[in-house]
């Protein structure tokens, strides 16, 4: 099994051997509160398009009713800077009400919830159920020649039960993205 090392560093070495002029991408849960009208997660989404920022995980729903507004939720990867300058830039545009880095704001509670359609028979069936109870998975929809299974946790819970899943018969998954809160008060 491949060990989880930085580039630069060493499983057998003390030191961090990275470029110090080289700035690392980094992996940013981002939560943005804005006014729920039309056009407005367009116009956020624009911001990262026009710039050609990546999205990896997208969330929004409405968390006020009586006072109009959302929460929009994005993970997204880059430079400390990049990162800095995505928050100023959401932070301009005129719907939005506040910008939370969850990432260095402090603690913070992520989940994902997915559904995962295995179609298989026999042993690959009996293993399938054996993995769903091990990673807590729900079985949702049953057929003769498939399971759809639920599953709740970080998104690196979902890849290892995808992951697992694939040899067995995974036809189909729907993930929902991440949804982020800070911890405490």
């Amino acid at each position: 099994m491949a060990l989880n090392i930085k580039q630069g560093a060493s499983s057998h070495s003390a030191y961090d051997l990275r470029d110090p002029n080289v700035e690392i991408e980094e992996r940013h849960t981002l939560a943005v509160l804005v006014e729920n009208e039309p056009g407005v997660l367009a116009r956020v989404i624009g911001l990262f398009a026009g710039r050609g920022y990546n999205i990896d995980s997208l969330t929004v729903a409405e968390t006020d009713h009586a006072g109009h507004q959302s929460r929009i939720t994005i993970v997204t990867r880059g430079t400390p800077a990049v990162i800095v300058q995505i928050k100023a830039q959401l932070g301009r545009i005129v719907p939005v009400h506040e910008v939370h880095d969850l990432t260095t704001d402090g603690p913070s509670v992520e989940r994902e919830l997915g559904l995962f359609k295995v179609s298989g028979s026999g042993d690959h069936r009996v293993e399938a159920l054996r993995i769903a109870e091990i990673f807590r998975a729900n079985v949702v929809d049953s057929t003769l020649r498939s399971f759809v299974f639920e599953i709740t946790g970080t998104p690196e819970k979902l890849d290892a039960f995808a992951d697992l899943m694939r040899p067995l018969g995974l036809s189909d998954q729907a993930r929902t993205g991440v949804a982020a809160l800070a911890r405490g008060a």
